[in-house]
């Protein structure tokens, strides 16, 4: 029998962990996750996936700049540790943010100069008119300038690098809850900050959130079935049923900001993990359209993912400006032009190829990767898979140290820049940091690089169109399905399902 949830201690559970606690380090789902019970961003999307404010309360264009955002600052913060929240704090957060380790930087390429601003307001420079900077601010969080040069955390810390920071392990923020322990991959408690500016604001009814990470699915459902945990996200799709049958626990369901898809070494003149000498089978199209084709979403969808899936034709959902209907159409599975395809490349006899996919990060990541192994093989495409936890399979990723890959990307900005910012322009300092096809289109990063300082909406969504055209018609990426959310939950918990999979527990009311 599952019990009750406690009116004041959550226990929640996930298939992964934080990868760090350095709130810059990472751009990954329950990195942010975490990052948001401590630290706090200027905006935030709250549950309805609407933006509104944190730690600043107004913000808009200056009527004198077109080029220069004011935010107003929220007055009377302070960070865990005592200090006071000011624009000191911004500026510093910004500038580390935008700096080579920071796995942020792409979401800020726009701004030039972050500056304190008369009265309680700081002012962002950007390289000419950004009118979705806000929504690129989300996930954006501040910390304390004088802590970190206390503590030598100035610095983002290096993940893929392997290095070890003060940053990684600490913390000091502004946010609802703040860190009493952690052991990572382990056990991570945080405790309700008595002192937060949002106490009257928001629900608060949860003091201690007590965060274990169990990979195993059948371990993560027996464990809120018998009311060890009060909190799931990842529900296995297969045990949905069953656990909205036991009494006292609850699924709700929402459809997720997130898409999965393969990605794969277009650029390079010869991949690492095939079994081709002195060639790249990826650098055809005809390949990448064959294996497109022989991908069955509908089968995935039905057995994989027992329904709870939305196949796609693109890597986007859709809820992001950008999206079509014409262009979210899979491919037709039609095997026998994939094989002709393949034969046109001049890969008629088929080739090997091992696919990198992790097994504790999307729902069923490593079972999509199964079924794909069959689907390939029947186009003569041999795959060899190699799963693994996250916390090795995204440094082969920003490491450009795989050839064939899964990965799931959501977009918090709503708006097909972010995805192009960070997927599809060149791999650079700034910009394509997770480009990890090795695709370079110096015109399409032109008109990539332009949409920031757009102002004319119908324009820029008509250049948007064309890069999606560019990008559907070269395949560098190949679509699997946009995720469903199902979180499990004790029956006396009160919530929405926010798009983008980031719960925040100051929303949770426990009755």
């Amino acid at each position: 029998m599952a019990g009750a949830a406690s009116a004041e201690t959550l226990r929640w559970a996930r298939a992964g962990d934080s990868l760090t606690l350095d709130p810059h380090a990472q751009n990954e789902g329950p990195t942010h996750t975490l990052a948001h019970q401590i630290y706090e961003p200027l905006l935030l999307r709250d549950t309805a996936g609407d933006l509104e404010g944190a730690l600043a309360t107004d913000w808009a264009v200056s009527p004198d700049d077109p080029n220069v955002w004011i935010f107003t600052l929220r007055e009377g913060v302070t960070f865990h540790g005592g200090e006071t929240f000011d624009a000191e704090d911004v500026i510093f957060s910004i500038e580390r943010a935008q700096t080579p380790d920071s796995d942020m930087k792409e979401l800020l390429n726009s701004i030039v100069e972050v500056r304190a601003g008369e009265g309680n307001t700081v002012e962002f420079v950007t390289d000419g008119p950004n009118p979705i900077l806000p929504s690129n601010l989300t996930n954006l969080f501040m910390m304390d300038k004088g802590w970190a040069e206390a503590n030598g955390a100035v610095k983002v810390q290096d993940v893929e690098g392997g290095e070890t920071t003060f940053a990684a392990s600490n913390t000091n923020g502004t946010g609802a809850y703040k860190l009493e322990s952690r052991e990572a991959d382990v056990r991570t408690v945080l405790v309700q900050n008595e002192n937060y500016w949002g106490m009257d604001q928001f629900p608060m009814d949860v003091t201690r959130i007590e965060i274990t990470p169990i990979q195993n699915p059948a371990t993560r459902v027996a464990a809120l079935l018998s009311g060890e945990i009060d909190f799931s996200q990842d529900m296995p799709v297969q045990d949905l049923e069953r656990v909205q049958g036991q009494e006292g626990l609850k699924i709700i369901t929402a459809p997720q900001n997130r898409t999965i898809f393969f990605g794969l070494n277009v650029g390079d003149e010869d991949l690492a993990n095939d079994d081709v000498e002195g060639a790249n089978p990826f650098a055809d199209v005809n390949v990448r359209k064959a294996m497109n084709m022989a991908l069955n979403r509908d089968a995935i969808q039905q057995v994989v993912m027992r329904g709870q899936s939305e196949p796609t034709g693109i890597i986007i959902p859709p809820f992001v400006n950008g999206w079509t209907e014409a262009m979210d159409t899979p491919p037709e599975g039609d095997l026998e032009q994939a094989r002709q395809l393949m034969v046109d490349a001049g890969y008629g006899d088929g080739f090997s190829i091992q696919l990198d996919c992790p097994n504790d990060r999307y729902i069923n990541d490593e079972g999509i990767c199964q079924a794909a192994v069959g689907m390939l093989s029947q186009i003569g495409v041999t795959v060899n898979l190699d799963a693994k936890p996250k916390a090795q399979h995204f440094p082969l990723i920003s490491n450009g140290e795989t050839d064939f890959y899964m990965l799931g990307w959501g977009v918090p900005t709503f708006d097909s820049e972010y995805v192009f910012n960070f997927l599809v322009h060149t791999r650079g300092d700034e910009l394509g940091s997770w480009n990890n096809t090795r695709y370079s289109n110096p015109e399409l990063d032109t008109k990539i690089e332009g949409l920031s300082s757009m102002t004319d909406l119908d324009a820029r969504n008509a250049q948007i169109a064309e890069i999606w055209d560019t990008v559907q018609a070269e395949t560098i990426y190949l679509p699997i399905h946009n995720q469903v959310l199902n979180w499990g939950l004790a029956e006396g918990i009160q919530t929405d399902v926010q798009p983008e999979d980031q719960p925040k527990i100051k929303y949770f009311a426990m009755n």
